[in-house]
């Protein structure tokens, strides 16, 4: 039994000379010291003082001890203490220098075992990570034995270990040599920050041990070097046939292919069958080719300007490097379907994307071990340390809804971001230590090994698949042209590049060691690299006749869906009206307590007005709408996932999607009930890492309505780099399509800056080539119709919706029931009820969402009855035909307004003016030009005093439609 199993285990982080002293005081008196400590010392001292160790460690000779009256292949066990705590007395035929003798044996064993749990927490200081040699690391003083209390006298004395490290006894001198090729080779591990103890121990044992080494076949060696011989010549390959051209090569790191190829190997013995791969600019270009199989020669097009895609598919395209592609690639008789995200320059942006995406296959999959599908993020070590996403990413690994079986992590850990050095661009010792906070083991290993790099992904692709959790692997290399190709990194790292200069290529290196080894003969890599680069050259000239004959954006998931067919000036209709059927079957479940659950009392209120607008079929408010799409999609057969801040009751207290039992908290969910693939989940306070997460999850699932809430519309401003480089362009750049709903509550309602604007405008300005759709709906029909319009069309398109605070609970924002029924649809654009005749019009007002019901009320406490309110329910594609049909029919109009809430410069109006402009000359106004009316220009979005707030919405009112405003 070694002692690791004797019955304390908590010497982590103890100093000899405390573990020392403690124990003298248990000599002494057992009572002294805790229950623990009493424990562990009684168990130690019958271990040390058994017959095996006295053989072994006996300090007296043979005759010394005959003379004592000691028979030295015999000691007795340690006094157990007598009752009341006193130690009994020892054995008559027990001298006293026994009790002595196993103090010292058991204060070696303590020493030795805390001497063991330091390099286990802190031998990979000493690890030798650095292929350049220059980040040296002095010997922290608590490595060395003289720090535990073992003087030079002492390293070659046996001390008791009882099967740790795989010695029953060792020397000090043999437990440092072993610990040291344990932790302090070219692998270093950190682990002992994780707190489960069978995580540990996984570790320990694959770690641990006088026989524990990196050992692999022949055949294996000869393949590792393959694999970083193609890595290395597909960069020179490139190299001399573009020169000057930026590709971000994988040079200096070259191990990190045959590392993945490991990873894929040993996932899919464990099980895995699709992997999901995210990574930023380096080393991508090898990526695609060597591990995702892209033919050469579709880069060599490429790089030759032209387009993987067929070139009617139209689009912007993207640079080379931040494109992805999937591929079925066979490890060992397992078939992994391998799928490389696209990218923005946007570092570590694409990490929630590859999250989001792996759950929505898992889901697909009924994968619910998070067995088949295994993420991979690939990251560089700057970004992994600098940019806040990881943390986000990290802190989804334990969520439920979001966590995905684990990730595996690989740090191409460059020594340097873009020109700044580590000490300038992190406060800890590693980039990967933020993984710490999830309790991730680290296996931190040198480059210029690639056996000890497959070694650690080996490793980290075991733990993943026994504990299903994140895992990192920090490499350590250089990059030998720096941030690119055509950068000079002396400016800012001389010594650095002065080293790298004289460094040879990992191949060399390793090819070299294979030699020596005579695994392999230097005939056989210069075969070896000449008949890949002779591939290469058939590829290159194949490339130069290469035509794309299709695009792959519209297969697997996304098969029976397509383009828009309609031009995006007309109406793109769906029949999303439903029976009263099936309004009925979803009303049951939404006001049908069950047994089990004690609800508050406020949502008993909130259900009998629920049962009231069943009941009457009038007085449906936005909340129920809501709930009503989201149930009849779910009988339509397509899943609802809501995520959010707080989106199970609503910021609002008005979904109550979640119900929670009063006197124990279990939670019930109605819709859920219903179908279980009704998701709604409180997210994590973080919008960037979330609604990258949805918005990957809905480019996986098209055919599941995926809808992100943000608590306020405005914070969204938080996800602006997912919202501009993914949501807005990802179809332009990637041909990739998506159907993510964002819900933005917003509205002017006097909450100050913070809490009024979801930024409108910016949405707005991102809008071209029929890239995603905005809506500011007004009644709770419209908002039905809208949801369920998003999964009835043939297309998916991303969709933003404005939606609203007040509104929820304003009675003239309700709905009948017929609106919800039969042919019912979307309304792109609104009248209003108590409108006159188009004739008798001579101001027409045009507005979008909540100011709406503002308008409307003045107008009708002034009698107005020459003036019409139009409402533009979508923004984008904007409406032209419907209010070029409406508009038309005005044929007595004279001025046309557009009102809003919002300052002159946010909200829609610096959209919409040239839209309504076109509307008017194809209605027949030719030199008519809309006039604005709302708040001024403004730096903040809104005042915060309510007085102020007052003031300001009953003067743009009486300004839209042209009365005088009240004093």
């Amino acid at each position: 039994m070694g002692i690791e199993g004797i019955g304390f285990d908590e010497l982590e982080g103890v100093s000899p000379s405390f573990a020392e002293a403690l124990y003298r005081r248990y000599r002494a008196d057992p009572q002294s010291v805790e229950q623990d400590w009493r424990d562990y010392f009684a168990a130690l001292e019958s271990t040390v003082s058994g017959p095996s160790w006295a053989r072994a460690n006996w300090p007296l000779s043979d005759t010394d001890a005959l003379t004592a009256g000691l028979d030295p292949t015999q000691m007795e066990p340690a006094p157990k203490p007598a009752k009341g705590g006193k130690p009994a007395p020892a054995p008559a035929a027990a001298p006293a220098t026994s009790a002595a003798d196993i103090t010292a044996a058991a204060l070696d064993s303590i020493r030795a075992t805390i001497l063991i749990r330091t390099y286990r927490v802190r031998g990979h200081l000493l690890a030798e990570l650095d292929p350049l040699g220059l980040a040296h690391q002095e010997s922290p003083e608590d490595l060395k034995p003289e720090y535990h209390g073992f003087t030079a006298a002492d390293m070659d004395r046996p001390i008791y270990l009882g099967g740790t490290l795989g010695f029953e006894r060792a020397t000090v001198r043999e437990i440092i040599d072993v610990l040291s090729r344990n932790y302090c080779g070219k692998v270093g591990l950190e682990y002992m920050h994780i707190q489960d103890v069978e995580e540990r121990k996984f570790l320990q044992e694959r770690m641990e041990g006088k026989d524990k080494e990196i050992s692999f076949t022949p055949e294996g060696k000869k393949a590792i070097l393959a694999k970083v011989i193609e890595g290395e010549q597909w960069e020179k390959f490139l190299a001399r046939k573009y020169v000057g051209t930026k590709r971000f090569g994988l040079d200096g790191g070259e191990s990190m292919i045959p590392a993945l190829e490991a990873v894929l190997k040993y996932g899919g013995q464990a099980g895995v069958e699709e992997v999901v791969i995210g990574m930023a600019h380096r080393g991508r270009l090898n990526v695609l080719t060597n591990v995702m199989k892209k033919p050469y020669r579709v880069l060599f097009h490429e790089f030759g300007g032209g387009s993987a895609n067929p070139e009617d598919v139209g689009g912007s395209g993207d640079v080379k490097y931040h494109l992805g592609t999937s591929t079925d690639r066979d490890f060992d008789g397992h078939r992994i379907h391998l799928s490389l995200a696209p990218n923005p320059s946007h570092l570590e942006a694409a990490d929630p994307v590859v999250l989001g995406k792996a759950r929505a296959k898992q889901t697909q999959l009924k994968d619910n071990e998070r067995a088949k599908v295994m993420p991979i993020l690939i990251h560089g070590d700057a970004a992994f340390a600098g940019q806040g996403i990881v943390m986000e990413c990290f802190g989804f690994s334990g969520l439920r809804g979001y966590n995905t079986g684990g990730t595996i992590h690989f740090v191409i850990n460059n020594q340097v971001g873009f020109t700044t050095s580590p000490q300038f661009a992190r406060s800890s010792p590693y980039p990967s230590d933020i993984a710490k906070m999830v309790q991730a083991p680290i296996l931190h290993v040198n480059g210029d090994d690639p056996e000890a790099v497959t070694f650690a992904c080996k490793v980290a692709t075991e733990f993943r698949a026994q504990f299903k959790r994140d895992v990192v692997i920090d490499m350590w290399c250089y990059r030998r042209f720096g941030h690119n190709e055509g950068d000079e990194p002396g400016f800012t790292q001389p010594q650095m590049y002065e080293a790298i200069r004289k460094h040879p290529p990992v191949s060399k290196l390793y090819a070299e060691r294979l030699i020596a080894q005579g695994q392999v003969d230097q005939a056989w890599v210069d075969q070896t690299e000449g008949e890949f680069v002779a591939r290469l050259e058939d590829e290159f000239e194949a490339g130069k006749s290469y035509k794309a004959n299709k695009a792959d954006w519209f297969e697997g998931e996304w098969a029976g869906l397509a383009a828009p067919r309609e031009p995006i000036t007309e109406r793109r209709a769906a029949a999303s009206g439903v029976t009263r059927e099936a309004l009925d079957k979803v009303a049951t479940k939404l006001t049908t307590v069950p047994g089990d659950i004690v609800i508050h009392k406020t949502l008993a209120r909130i259900l009998d007005a629920k049962r009231s607008m069943f009941d009457s079929g009038e007085g449906f408010d936005w909340a129920t709408a809501e709930a009503l799409a989201f149930g009849t999609l779910l009988l339509d057969d397509f899943p609802v996932r809501l995520s959010g801040q707080d989106v199970g009751r609503g910021t609002f207290s008005q979904r109550h999607a979640v119900w929670v039992d009063q006197t124990d908290g279990h939670k019930y969910i109605p819709l859920s009930d219903l179908d279980r693939r009704f998701q709604v989940l409180d997210s994590p306070l973080s919008e960037f890492g979330v609604l990258g997460f949805e918005y990957g999850y809905a480019g996986q699932s098209p055919n599941t309505l995926v809808l992100w809430e943000a608590q306020f519309g405005d914070f969204a401003n938080g996800a602006q780099v997912m919202i501009d480089q993914f949501i807005a362009a990802g179809e332009s750049k990637w041909l990739r399509a998506n159907g993510l709903v964002m819900l933005l509550p917003h509205g002017y309602e006097g909450q100050g800056p913070e809490h009024s604007s979801a930024r409108l405008e910016r949405y707005l300005q991102l809008c071209a080539e029929d890239n995603i759709q905005v809506a500011n709906c007004t009644t709770p029909a419209n908002y039905f119709h809208i949801l369920r319009r998003q999964m009835l069309r043939k297309f998916r398109k991303p969709l933003v919706i404005m939606t609203p605070k007040s509104l929820l609970r304003h009675k003239a924002a309700v709905s009948n029931i017929d609106e919800f029924l039969g042919d019912s649809h979307f309304h792109r654009v609104l009248g209003d009820p108590s409108a006159p005749a188009d004739a008798d019009v001579t101001r027409l007002v045009l507005c979008s969402g909540k100011v709406f019901y503002d308008l409307a009320e003045a107008r009708d406490a002034a009698g107005d009855t020459n003036t019409a309110i139009l409402r533009v329910e979508q923004l984008y594609p904007f409406p032209s035909d419907a209010l070029t049909a409406r508009i038309a029919s005005m044929k007595n109009v004279e001025t046309v307004v557009w009102a809003q809430e919002e300052p002159r410069n946010n909200g829609a109006w610096g959209f919409v003016e040239c839209q309504i402009e076109e509307v008017l000359k194809q209605a027949g106004k030719p030199g008519m030009r809309p006039v604005y009316a709302g708040r001024k220009a403004s730096a903040s979005t809104a005042t915060g005093l309510m007085k102020n707030h007052a003031k300001q919405q009953a003067a743009l009112v009486a300004e839209a439609l042209g009365h005088e405003p009240k004093q």
